[in-house]
Formats: C-alpha cells, structure tokens, sequence
C-alpha cells in the first residue's frame, strides 16, 4: 500500500465510523497529538470517532508530501476536512496531519499523527 493510500485510509475510516479500517491502517503504538496537545492512544482514538466525541464528514486532500527512509516515512497531510469535534458544531477546517509510519510486513502503518491547521 501506498504512503497516500495509508493516509487516505485513515480518513476513510474515520468518515465512515469504520472501525476495523482504523485498526488497520493504524499501528498499536499510536498516538494522536490533537491542536490543543491533547494526546490519545489507538484506542482511545477510534472510541472517540466510534462515540461521536470526533465526527468527521468529509475530505478533500489537497496536498501529501511525503519523506521515505528505509521503513519509517513522514507525510504532512492537508485535508479540507469537515468535522464537528468535542460537542461544537459542524465546520469546515484546512486541517494538517503530519504522520509517521512504519513498513511492517510490506503495509505502511500510521504510528503517529500531529494535527494542526494550515
């Protein structure tokens, strides 16, 4: 899989409330460090997007640079995303997820994921 199909996958996943493709694009050391520096682990992630704390509607990617070195990569995702976050209402964001991955029996797995706007 691709470093862009990884990223796209997560999004996906999170639109849909896909719990399984979460999982699987995201690696059981992940860590999400949110604007606020609010950090959560894989788990607390996908309850979060499971139960509605972070509801994400859609996505457009607009821009995936990506660094590969060996099996650990870096893509700084920007993504016109509409989401209603932590009980506020529906908005549009420029919304950048700067990503680390690693190769792990061929698949690109998201370890690490730093979001901020752009």
């Amino acid at each position: 899989m691709l470093i862009q199909n990884s990223y796209k996958a997560m999004y996906t996943a999170m639109i849909a409330k896909d719990k399984q493709g979460l999982d699987d694009v995201l690696d059981e050391s992940f860590v999400l460090v949110h604007m606020t520096g609010m950090c959560q682990n894989k788990s607390e992630f996908i309850n979060a997007v499971l139960d509605g704390t972070l509801n994400y509607y859609s996505a457009v990617h607009e821009n995936m640079p990506v660094t590969v070195n060996g099996d650990s990569a870096v893509i700084t995702g920007q993504s016109y995303v509409q989401a209603a976050v932590f009980g506020g209402g529906k908005h549009y964001w420029h919304l950048q997820q700067k990503c680390s991955l690693k190769k792990t029996d061929g698949q690109w797995k998201i370890t690490r994921s730093a979001a901020s706007t752009y």
